[in-house]
């Protein structure tokens, strides 16, 4: 399955191997690494990123999509699907030259927003968006984006920060 998203300037669509210059400059960030569990050291560590991405689409467990700005990768999201429900997580990061654009905003309603719809979309009922509690910048874009504070979660592993636990329910209509 093949999706892109659109709104606006801003495209998400599955990584494509021709990205793997662009996330290599991308994910050599120190910010980046400060805040995510995301790790591509070089241009041959993001090729074989980039396939397992491709994994993630054909078994349908993470639906992964470059975050695209007037046609440049600026970021990263990912839609993770919980075992037999109809609820995932969210997860994101953008690049250095997206931050404090709104960029990590946008995609995650552009993605929220195909993920609830039961037409054309994954049709989820629920949706999580977990990020470090020290992170005040993912907590505003998780509240922005209608994204509920439910909880502080332990640290999942050792060196880890408390997390955030936000959550946001499709709203369903009746007529």
């Amino acid at each position: 399955m093949t999706v892109k998203l659109d709104l606006a300037d801003l495209t998400l669509r599955p990584w494509e191997p021709g990205d793997a210059e662009a996330l290599a400059v991308l994910a050599d960030d120190e910010e980046l690494r400060r805040w995510t569990s995301h790790r591509v050291a070089g241009l041959q560590d993001a090729v074989r990123w980039i396939a397992m991405q491709e994994a993630g689409w054909e078994s349908g467990e993470r639906l992964s999509f470059a975050v695209l700005v007037t046609g440049r990768v600026m970021g990263h999201i990912v839609l993770k699907r919980s075992e037999g429900e109809a609820c995932g997580e969210v997860g994101y990061w953008t690049g250095a030259p997206a931050r404090g654009l709104g960029v990590a905003s946008r995609a995650v309603e552009l993605l929220t927003g195909w993920a609830f719809d039961t037409g054309t979309g994954a049709g989820f009922h629920r949706l999580e968006l977990i990020h470090n509690a020290g992170n005040p910048a993912s907590c505003r874009v998780a509240q922005k984006t209608g994204y509920v504070l439910e909880g502080v979660l332990p640290p999942r592993a050792r060196n880890e920060a408390e997390g955030h636990l936000h959550a946001r329910e499709r709203v369903i209509t009746r007529h």
